[in-house]
């Protein structure tokens, strides 16, 4: 699917602004241009990034109440991904997105891309483990297994929060294999970018 599709889902689908858009195409500049250097994203995923990446990113939004949440973190955020996609749709200054990233090369572009297009609500984290977070939604995407993100949750995560999980085919598998207490709850629901991937939403009490 090229850019063209992707942005008429955006806008018709996921309610994305036309200043929201022109800064995604923005940033996609970017990304492609620092992936010359660093290996930010897949070499092999550069020509499909508005497929890939960011309508795969996009699609989380239609599980997210922004009228009664104010905090969002996303865990390995990576090159913006889902987080930074996220904060642009957004475009309220009250709602907040950290993104937490350990490698300090992706923490550089995601500051450049920051200041760049003038993002006033996201900021940008270190090692998700170094103090309490306080979030409303975590996002992940290829971020850890299930296993250790539910484990992140119940010790360092204020409750309550809800949790959604981009994962592929063995999404199922993980969570037979995740013991969660009676205050979680989850359930699957189908990628649009992918049919063997599902979305993986827990709500944790």
């Amino acid at each position: 699917m090229n850019e063209l599709k992707v942005t008429q889902i955006l806008k018709n689908d996921l309610v994305f602004s036309d200043s929201s858009i022109e800064k995604i195409k923005k940033f996609n500049n970017y990304l492609l241009e620092y992936n010359k250097r660093y290996n930010l994203i897949s070499k092999s995923t550069e020509n499909n990034i508005w497929y890939r990446h960011i309508l795969d990113s996009a699609q989380i939004i239609k599980y997210i109440d922004f009228s009664k949440i104010n905090n969002l973190a996303d865990f390995g955020s990576g090159a913006g991904f889902p987080g930074l996609i996220i904060a642009l749709h957004a475009e309220n200054p009250s709602f907040h997105v950290k993104l937490y990233e350990k490698s300090p090369v992706k923490r550089d572009f995601l500051r450049y891309v920051k200041n760049n297009l003038n993002i006033k609500n996201i900021s940008i984290e270190n090692n998700v483990y170094e103090k309490e977070v306080l979030a409303d939604v975590i996002v992940c995407r290829a971020f850890k297994k299930l296993e250790e993100i539910i484990d992140i949750s119940r010790e360092i995560v204020k409750k309550p929060h809800k949790l959604i999980i981009l994962k592929g085919k063995n999404a199922q598998s993980e969570i037979n294999n995740v013991s969660l207490d009676p205050n979680y709850s989850y359930k699957l629901e189908k990628s649009i970018t992918d049919d063997d991937s599902k979305i993986i939403i827990v709500e944790a009490k």
